[in-house]
């Protein structure tokens, strides 16, 4: 008996139809554009969720790197102190307490300059 695809065909197009919600035009009705707009999507989503920790931490780098040329000190020089004072902050936090908690920053910004000013030990 020949069996017929029209149901699991069917089934196949609205699940890809559903993915194209939001789509414009062409990239939305009409199968082989929907088909080609989703692999280029799965492509940019996926490069894109790499991307995006990058440019997270830029930013928390821009924020720290103001927030403490305000204190006095350049970026380098406290990420220095920082590890010289064994203080094990990453850079989302460090940011976070710049913005919020500005005295909490102060003192690991004390911190870091002690840590600089003191001699190394051999």
């Amino acid at each position: 008996m020949r069996t017929k695809t029209s149901s699991t065909r069917r089934k196949n197009l609205k699940r890809l139809f559903r993915r194209a919600k939001g789509f414009v035009g062409g990239r939305r009705k009409l199968v082989r554009t929907v088909k080609e707009t989703l692999v280029r999507a799965g492509v940019y989503a996926y490069r894109d969720r790499r991307v995006r920790k990058r440019e997270f931490r830029r930013l928390w780098i821009v924020r720290i790197s103001a927030a403490v040329r305000q204190r006095g000190m350049p970026y380098s020089r406290f990420i220095d102190g920082l590890k010289k004072a064994n203080i094990d902050l990453d850079r989302k936090t460090l940011a976070e307490l710049a913005v919020s908690d500005p005295e909490g920053f102060d003192r690991i910004v004390e911190q870091a300059k002690a840590a600089l000013e003191q001699p190394a030990a051999v």
